[in-house]
C-alpha cells in the first residue's frame, strides 16, 4: 500500500508541475502588464505634477514681481476725514 500512496503523491506533484509550467506564462505576462501600466501611469502623473509645479512657481514669481512694481504713493500732506454718524435702524 505504501507504493500506491507514493504514486498518488507523485501524480499530484506532476500535476502541480504541469500547472506551474502552463500558467507561469500568462501570470508573468499579467504581472508584466501591471508593471508597464504602473510605470506609464507614474511617468504620466509625475510629468503632470512637474508641469503644474513649474506653472505655479512661474505664476508666483510673476505675482511677486507685479506687487513690487506697484507701490502706494504716500503724501506728506494731511488729509481731512469727515465724520458722519449713521444709524442702522429707524
Amino acid at each position: 500500500m505504501s507504493k500506491t500512496t507514493k504514486d498518488g503523491f507523485s501524480i499530484l506533484g506532476l500535476g502541480a508541475a504541469v500547472c506551474v509550467a502552463c500558467c507561469a506564462g500568462p501570470i508573468l505576462v499579467f504581472l508584466g502588464g501591471l508593471t508597464i501600466a504602473g510605470i506609464a501611469s507614474t511617468r504620466l502623473i509625475g510629468t503632470t505634477g512637474l508641469i503644474l509645479a513649474s506653472i505655479a512657481t512661474i505664476a508666483s514669481l510673476l505675482v511677486r514681481r507685479r506687487r513690487r512694481e506697484t507701490t502706494c504713493a504716500v503724501g506728506a500732506e494731511p488729509v481731512t476725514v469727515e465724520l458722519t454718524s449713521r444709524r442702522a435702524g429707524p
